[in-house]
């Protein structure tokens, strides 16, 4: 990648604004005017208390919510269709194939022929080339959002959005799921834009990290400046964490 295609903006967003009516007509704003722009590449992180908006901001950004007011850009005129979502869970049809879920997102204007190679070679990116005539009750959680991740890609979208989607997983698997997140996004230059509660995995994966506050705004905007592959147990890992904790924790005060 280079350096002018690093720096080039793939997600502008401005003033974005986003508010609910109740059952009584009460309103209830959840995102009150934010900016935003993320550049090709970049592994963003989003952390917020329970109700500051994160996923809100995501289901705007992919187009399953209308905002209220404001204007989000996606590349230089993309559509919502370079756009993947990989949700909290895998989401994968039950009676279809491993390999027959990737093929159901198959767009229009792509041949049978250069599709099925896409499949297998992203399938083969997240390990799961043994098991493409698998049903997804044949899987393991892990490999199941595996699936997922790997029909997302086989869009080859401009943004990869991924909600908590390692939340629902045991922390053994999680973490396997964060070191192979890692490395398709290393070979890959995919642009991604993770919401996590967890701190530590929003360090553990983010080049870049932004913490909402409870009332949808922007508080925090870090540069993630560590080296990789990045562990715990080193001290500028808990000396950034460490800073990072204490910054949210001032930020949930304010709730």
């Amino acid at each position: 990648m280079t350096l002018e295609t690093k720096n080039q903006v793939v997600v502008q967003i401005e003033n974005l604004v986003k508010i609910f009516s109740d059952e009584e007509g009460r309103e209830h704003c959840v995102l009150p005017g934010i900016s935003l722009s993320v550049s090709q590449g970049t592994l963003l992180t989003i952390v917020g208390p329970s109700g500051s908006g994160k996923t809100t901001l995501l289901n705007i950004i992919a187009g399953l919510e209308e905002k209220t007011s404001g204007t989000v850009k996606i590349g230089k005129g993309a559509e919502r269709s370079q756009l993947a979502y990989v949700f909290q869970s895998a989401r994968l049809l039950p009676w279809l194939t491993v390999e027959e879920n990737l093929r159901f997102v198959k767009p229009e204007n792509t041949t049978e022929k250069s599709f099925k190679e896409k499949i297998h070679h992203y399938l083969g990116l997240v390990g799961l080339n043994d098991v493409t005539r698998h049903f997804p009750h044949q899987l393991s959680g892990g490999m199941q959002q595996r699936a997922g991740i790997a029909r997302a890609l086989c869009i080859e979208p401009a943004v990869l959005l991924m909600d908590e989607p390692f939340s629902h997983l045991d922390e053994i698997t999680a973490e396997q799921m964060r070191v192979e997140l890692l490395r398709i996004w290393e070979d890959t230059g995919q642009t991604i834009i993770f919401i996590t509660h967890d701190m530590q995995e929003a360090i553990t994966l983010g080049d870049r990290l932004i913490m909402l506050n409870f009332h949808g705004e922007i508080a925090e905007d870090l540069a993630v400046e560590l080296h990789r592959p990045r562990k715990f147990s080193d001290r500028s890992f808990i000396e950034f964490y460490a800073r990072s904790a204490e910054l949210f924790q001032g930020i949930r005060k304010k709730e």
